[in-house]
């Protein structure tokens, strides 16, 4: 890590940009909610480390990031996050259905800001990644994102954005990621696909959220939980495109080839 007082940064830099084969915007940006003057940029990575950090002894190295803002300061407009993953750690986070983690498969053209050829082909096995896995995934951010919008979340009872709670009566940031993760989570369950940025009804419910537009956080809590019922029932009953987990086999195989045409490998 580099001074704390001016930024964060960890991992090894040279490395992760030596071996980036893909990198997008996450966040509100992709999202298509991002409010100016009031969110920060965050984008994703994907990297492939040298062979001797896989198949040698030195010790893997699974991530870089780099943060405009110092350690443990909250990131506002004009901060940027960068997160990046080498290609086996982000594999293990898609196939999960990790809901940040899944973006730059899905990410629209004008949000992809690296591709190789190779992150081409890693974002074209967005079909055999996405599962029900990932409904479970977002049901379970969703719920975390709920909880500390009524004050009892894992990090305290007092309000991570309190001059949000002062003006509007509720954290409606914690609200709207809420809402969105069911919305999106209700995409995927239905149809097999998660569109991004999002269509425009649900992420216009979203925006007015955000924007402080639904004054009781009863309203706002009532349309998340009916949302919810909507997917826990398709997924009860089993009505819905997506395979049960990921296609492990054909991404393994993927995985491994690339490293090797990566390291030039025959």
């Amino acid at each position: 890590m580099t001074s704390a007082a001016t930024h964060t940064e960890y991992g090894d830099r040279d490395l992760a940009l030596a071996g980036e084969i893909l990198r997008t915007v996450v966040g509100s940006g992709v999202h298509g909610i991002a409010i100016d003057g009031t969110d920060d940029h965050d984008e994703m990575g994907v990297f492939i480390e040298p062979p001797e950090y896989v198949v040698g002894l030195r010790r893997p190295v699974d991530h870089y990031v780099f943060r405009t803002q110092p350690e443990g300061a909250r990131s506002g407009p004009g901060d940027t996050d960068l997160v990046m993953y080498s290609l086996r750690k982000y594999l293990r986070l898609a196939t999960k259905g990790n809901p940040t983690a899944l973006l730059p498969l899905y990410a629209p053209q004008e949000s992809v800001l690296t591709l190789h050829p190779l992150g081409e082909q890693l974002r074209a096995l967005a079909p055999a990644v996405l599962s029900q896995r990932a409904v479970h995934r977002f049901l379970g951010y969703m719920d975390a994102q709920r909880e500390r919008l009524l004050g009892r979340g894992r990090r305290s009872d007092v309000p991570n954005r309190p001059e949000l709670v002062a003006r509007y009566g509720y954290d409606v940031k914690y609200a709207s990621h809420a809402l969105r993760l069911v919305y999106q989570g209700l995409e995927i369950i239905r149809d097999g696909r998660l569109t991004l940025p999002m269509p425009d009804r649900e992420r216009e419910r979203v925006l007015r959220v955000k924007r402080g537009g639904v004054p009781e956080i009863t309203d706002v809590l009532r349309e998340i939980s009916g949302v919810q019922a909507e997917i826990e029932e398709l997924l009860a009953s089993g009505r819905t495109p997506l395979p049960a987990e990921p296609d492990l086999g054909v991404i393994s195989e993927w995985s491994t080839d690339a490293h090797r045409r990566h390291w030039g490998w025959s």
